[in-house]
């Protein structure tokens, strides 16, 4: 059974930095997408970024580009390096899973990590 553990979250002043990590366990043999989702206060779960496999191009969501980073280290571990953080980057992360070789919607989530970013 797939479980995904997130950590990293915390309480950031606008224009800061955070690093969150996701380690997976669980995984059988085959390609995982791994991505990151957030959901605000209110607001539907959204996509923040996803990774086909280890060392493949990553794709990100417009709020976040050019600010966020991810990287995998392995099948089972990756982090989002998330810089110039702005308010409305509020939200839960969460870590998401699909055993595929192109679908990136998670069918496994972790139980997420929060971020609050406030002055």
């Amino acid at each position: 059974q797939v479980q995904l553990v997130e950590s990293g979250g915390g309480l950031v002043q606008p224009g800061g930095s955070l690093r969150l990590s996701c380690t997976a366990s669980g995984f059988t043999t085959g390609n995982y997408v791994m991505s990151w989702y957030r959901q605000a206060p209110g607001k539907e779960r959204e996509l923040v970024a996803f990774m086909i496999s280890v060392g493949g191009k990553a794709r990100y969501a417009d709020s976040v580009q050019d600010r966020f980073h991810i990287a995998r280290k392995n099948r089972t571990y990756m982090w989002v390096q998330m810089n110039h953080l702005k308010p409305e980057d509020t939200a839960v992360y969460y870590c998401g899973e699909r055993h595929s070789s192109c679908a990136y919607d998670p069918a496994q989530w972790g139980k997420g990590t929060q971020v609050t970013v406030t002055s």
